[in-house]
């Protein structure tokens, strides 16, 4: 998403990006995130309502209106309806995506703790 995002905003289309790895999003330079506290694989909501989908969509659409330029990370107004103890954050099975790209992702997360403790 972030390689297309980049490819977009250089092209002169703004862009954002719905996603609960902000911190991740700050370490590769995504151009504007939303971010959202919901579990991977369903940034939108749960499955079936329609109208929560539609408020975060709208609301991360937002975040175009009031980024200020690329690098901007917003923070969503919106919780899971689950405890977190209860929720699955993440699927039993890592996605092809994040096994191809998973040296990349520990190697920014290593960064990140290298930078915050400066």
């Amino acid at each position: 998403m972030g390689l297309a995002a980049r490819f977009l905003e250089e092209r002169g289309f703004s862009t954002v990006v719905l996603s609960p790895t902000h911190e991740f999003h700050r370490a590769v330079g995504i151009p504007r995130t939303a971010a959202i506290e919901h579990p991977y694989g369903r940034p939108v909501g749960q499955v079936g309502d329609r109208e929560g989908q539609r408020k975060v969509l709208f609301e991360a659409l937002s975040v175009l209106e009031k980024a200020k330029g690329p690098g901007e990370i917003w923070h969503l107004p919106f919780t899971w309806p689950e405890e977190p103890k209860k929720t699955d954050w993440q699927p039993r099975e890592m996605s092809p995506l994040i096994k191809y790209y998973l040296e990349e992702i520990k190697e920014a997360r290593r960064r990140m703790g290298d930078s915050r403790s400066h």
